[in-house]
């Protein structure tokens, strides 16, 4: 269920980003959303809705957002060119989006989803297990968990770029130089 929620914030950040940065082309909203694709039986969409409430999923959006953000808003501001402007630009875009990013759309799409994927028995059963204490341990626990498999996989990932560029550096010295070269023509004079 975390994970639904994890892709889903990462690919709407995503989408949001290349939409700003290519403000002239917007994106197509399709009207094809799951939501609108199928209409879902109301007492499965009460089950449905009933489960992410005692998973705590609006929490773990909430969450999940302000980590997301925290972790692509140096991103952003470096994809923009230096200037005055750019941290104040930076943080009327996180207003304006989190303005539009709102989290009952949010679980909206995942009402839909779990009624693809999932029986009106198996919300059921979902709904028992996050109702017993190693459900509840589960919703309280697994927000900081998600959160810290992301700081370990950003430092992770961040290690390997840094071994791997030495690797490359260190076994091409002619690319190495060349490097060198462009970093020092590129410096501000």
């Amino acid at each position: 269920m975390k994970i639904f929620t994890v892709l889903a914030l990462s690919f709407l950040t995503s989408a949001a980003i290349q939409g700003a940065q290519n403000p002239a082309k917007p994106p197509a909203i399709s009207a094809a959303t799951p939501a609108a694709r199928s209409k879902i039986d109301p007492a499965k969409e009460a089950d449905i809705r009933h489960l992410l409430d005692v998973a705590g999923t609006a929490a773990v959006i909430q969450q999940l957002t302000r980590s997301t953000e925290q972790s692509i808003k140096p991103m952003v501001t470096n994809a923009l060119p230096p200037g005055e402007y750019r941290d104040k630009l930076v943080d009327l875009f996180f207003e304006r989006f989190h303005s539009k990013l709102d989290t009952k759309n949010l679980l909206d799409l995942a009402v839909a989803r779990y009624d693809e994927n999932f029986s009106d028995e198996e919300i059921k059963g979902l709904i028992i297990f996050y109702q017993t204490p190693l459900g509840q341990k589960v919703v309280t626990t697994l927000p900081k968990l998600t959160a810290e498999l992301q700081q370990d996989g950003q430092s992770l990932g961040q290690q390997a770029g840094r071994d791997a560029m030495l690797e490359v550096l260190s076994g091409h010295p002619d690319i190495a130089q060349a490097l060198q070269a462009a970093s020092h023509k590129s410096a501000p004079r």
